[in-house]
């Protein structure tokens, strides 16, 4: 996965708002997906198929921000990576939760997620979503989550001070021109962050491992 750019995220759109229970197997169904496993960009057209978003009131569809069409939410997500736009997730309580599937976490990255935000999350998914170098945050304030509409996009700023404990600021846009500000929480430590930056921490460990062995 491609290293962070130093920028902020800016104006991302919303892919799917998902409200109540959203375990890893609403986000990446097993049964017989499972037998492309070792295949991620085939197995991430399972992404969120079994989700339902807010936004549509049905499950496995978004609404597409470019063209406006409602479409299978692994058709949404390309087409917003073909056009070099990363996308945002929101979710509810304890977002991720059930068994440690890592799918759960890489094809949202594979397909162009950089930021998911929750009122909390489950343990073990949060950190997959820091080792594959997706920003994992909390509502500072939860009732924030109702003011997200469909057509919103969001920007999240001060990723260059990005700090383990300290807030981030972010803006909703609204597709009328208002603007409300959010603040948001992270748990990441420096190690974390250094993931976050490197793009995953497959990355780092993989810079590690050359210059290990790069002749001196």
């Amino acid at each position: 996965f491609p290293a962070w750019d130093g920028k902020d995220l800016d104006r991302l759109p919303i892919l799917i708002k998902v409200k109540g229970q959203c375990t890893t197997d609403h986000i990446s169904p097993a049964g017989t997906w499972l037998r492309f496993r070792g295949h991620l960009d085939r197995i991430s057209d399972n992404m969120f198929t079994a989700a339902e978003n807010v936004f549509t009131g049905a499950t496995g569809t978004a609404i597409d921000q470019v063209d406006g069409k409602p479409k299978p939410i692994p058709q949404v997500a390309r087409h917003y990576k073909a056009q070099g736009m990363g996308w945002a997730v929101i979710g509810d309580e304890n977002y991720g939760e059930g068994s440690s599937r890592e799918h759960a976490a890489m094809s949202p990255r594979f397909l162009g997620c950089r930021l998911v935000i929750a009122k909390s999350f489950a343990r073990l998914h949060l950190t997959n979503l820091k080792k594959q170098g997706i920003l994992p945050c909390t509502f500072a304030k939860s009732a924030d989550y109702d003011t997200i509409q469909a057509d919103d996009r969001i920007s999240v700023h001060g990723l260059a001070g990005l700090a383990p404990g300290a807030p981030l600021a972010a803006t909703l846009q609204h597709a009328d021109g208002a603007t409300e500000s959010l603040q948001l929480h992270h748990s990441m430590t420096d190690e974390q962050i250094r993931w976050f930056k490197a793009g995953a921490a497959l990355n780092l460990l993989s810079a590690s491992h050359v210059a290990l062995r790069a002749p001196h």
